[in-house]
């Protein structure tokens, strides 16, 4: 890899986007494409698939045999409210390979006892959110039932662009958060971005259920995403 090439891939990698680095088994010469620079070839196509799953593997392409090494940054997901849904889910998110974070400001709630080993923040989302910022390769999962705490993790992260947005209560409690958030001047299509009720149907009804619900739709949105650049999206508000 030459150094130019090297300083895209790190570049990348700072920016947390994602990046495969394509090589020419028969000639040695290596290309780099970025996720915001994906052709619409054959090419294009085999690093779009690669992208989305995030394996390297070999591709017979033009006559060419390539090899796709995929660079992707480490997804995470973000649960706001530290409860018992969040409880089962912190475990069997990092299982998965996520890195987690809780953050409640409730510190009757958010306690190194309930969540040993994660990664809690007992503050307001927006605090936290000042200095580890959302992006494309984050998760958002808002789970207190109060609109105070849930509100502003919903809105950072639509505001970044993350792959998957969630939120907890029933269809009476949406339709006041619809409202909330057209009242700021977020435009419709992106507000229907929010998946609630969170979860696959699955008729889940305990919190570990209902964890699993939300983790199954977090990885079927990170496979499913977009590739296209969302960072700041069309109709959010500046």
């Amino acid at each position: 890899m030459d150094v130019s090439t090297l300083k895209a891939l790190n570049a990348a990698k700072r920016d947390r986007r994602g990046a495969v680095l394509v090589s020419d088994l028969a000639s040695g010469m290596s290309q780099l494409v970025t996720e915001d620079q994906v052709p619409t070839d054959a090419l294009g196509q085999e690093i779009r698939a690669r992208l989305l799953s995030g394996k390297s593997a070999t591709a017979e392409i033009d006559g060419r045999s390539l090899f796709l090494n995929v660079h992707l940054p480490p997804p995470r997901i973000v649960v706001i409210g530290a409860v018992h849904i969040s409880q089962a889910l912190a475990p069997m998110a990092a299982l998965a390979g996520f890195a987690v974070t809780i953050i409640d400001p409730r510190t009757a709630f958010a306690t190194p006892e309930r969540f040993a080993g994660i990664d809690l923040r007992a503050d307001w989302p927006d605090d936290v959110f000042s200095t580890m910022p959302l992006d494309r390769y984050s998760a958002l999962v808002a789970v207190t039932h109060d609109p105070k705490i849930d509100d502003p993790g919903q809105i950072a992260a639509l505001e970044a662009g993350c792959f998957y947005v969630g939120a907890l209560g029933s269809r009476k409690t949406h339709a006041k958060r619809i409202e909330r958030l057209a009242s700021l001047g977020f435009d419709q299509p992106i507000i229907d971005g929010i998946r609630a009720p969170i979860g696959l149907d699955i008729g889940a009804a305990t919190p570990a259920e209902i964890a699993v619900a939300i983790l199954a739709e977090i990885i079927q949105s990170l496979r499913r995403r977009s590739l296209a650049s969302g960072t700041p999206q069309v109709g959010v508000p500046a």
